[in-house]
């Protein structure tokens, strides 16, 4: 018997989001001595989250590692995947390893909603991976809670989706479910060259693993965990009206207390994430952007 409208599970296209793919013998090998997890970790049967930081351990961009036809493709942010691929080329030196953008060639889709992970014949739990539709179903190795994702190819991608028992829907409403879990989207939440991992739930969303050896950035990041530098969070509000502009000031009274990231409208007004010190969560009813008041939540996820 099929499910109600509001329960099937639901696919969204994510236009905003690019491929780069990383072929070559040495391509896992060049990775690992970038990013924040363990490259050995991705593969057709496994997703990882990971970040390429700057060598003092800032955040320069966060992707989704995942295995199809010999290659490691970075389900990445599309407006900077060019910047990411230039980046990536500095590093190259003798490895032997091509990139090259397959953004024309593959949709990235959202999955969600009851039923999601059934329809794409996967388990729930973070990470896992298997062949689909031509290309790659996964669920999201972030939080089980954010449903799955998957990588397919452009030409009837649609199509592919609605016959495993999808519903289409937009974008949007994927985002609305982003925001409410508190899951930071790329350049939008994180800001390119001064936010660090840790403030933006990095450690708590399976984005940093611990014991794989050294990469670019790994000593700042390190020493902020085992120190306990973190001051600010990255958390998700609620917006008692219109969400403002993204970078408006969360105030606590006369003194600014952190800033408001990606939102948006709700029937009741807003949601949206927002950098906040840590302090100043301790009085969350004094908090407002603008004028509107910012109700912080703290996500089941999040250790602070």
């Amino acid at each position: 018997e099929r499910r109600s409208m509001g329960q099937d599970p639901r696919y969204a296209l994510l236009e905003d989001r690019g491929l780069l793919a990383v072929q070559g013998p040495d391509r896992a090998e060049f990775l690992q001595g970038l990013v924040s997890n363990d490259v050995e970790k991705a593969g057709p049967d496994r997703a990882v989250y990971a970040a390429l930081l700057t060598p003092q351990g800032k955040y320069l961009f966060d992707f989704f590692i995942i295995g199809l036809d010999d290659a490691l493709f970075l389900d990445c942010e599309r407006a900077r995947l060019e910047e990411l691929k230039k980046r990536l080329t500095v590093y190259k030196l003798k490895a032997d390893v091509t990139l090259d953008d397959r953004s024309g060639d593959f949709a990235v889709s959202a999955l969600y909603g009851e039923g999601w992970a059934e329809a794409a014949g996967l388990e729930a739990s973070a990470g896992t991976a298997r062949p689909f539709a031509g290309g790659i179903a996964y669920s999201d190795p972030r939080l089980p809670e954010a449903g799955g994702r998957a990588v397919v190819p452009a030409s009837g991608a649609g199509r592919a989706f609605e016959t495993a028992g999808f519903t289409a829907t937009d974008a949007a409403d994927y985002d609305r479910m982003r925001l409410g879990l508190g899951l930071p989207d790329a350049s939008r939440d994180l800001i390119v060259e001064k936010s660090i991992l840790l403030e933006s739930g990095f450690d708590e969303l399976n984005g940093v693993d611990w014991d794989k050896g050294c990469y670019m950035g790994q000593e700042l990041t390190a020493r902020t965990k085992y120190r306990g530098l973190v001051k600010k969070r990255l958390v998700p509000v609620a917006l008692a009206g219109p969400p403002p502009e993204p970078g408006t000031p969360v105030m606590l009274g006369e003194s600014e207390a952190g800033e408001l990231r990606s939102s948006a409208a709700t029937g009741n007004g807003g949601i949206g994430l927002a950098l906040i010190r840590l302090d100043a969560l301790e009085n969350p009813a004094e908090l407002k952007a603008g004028d509107v008041p910012v109700t912080p939540r703290k996500p089941e996820w999040a250790d602070y």
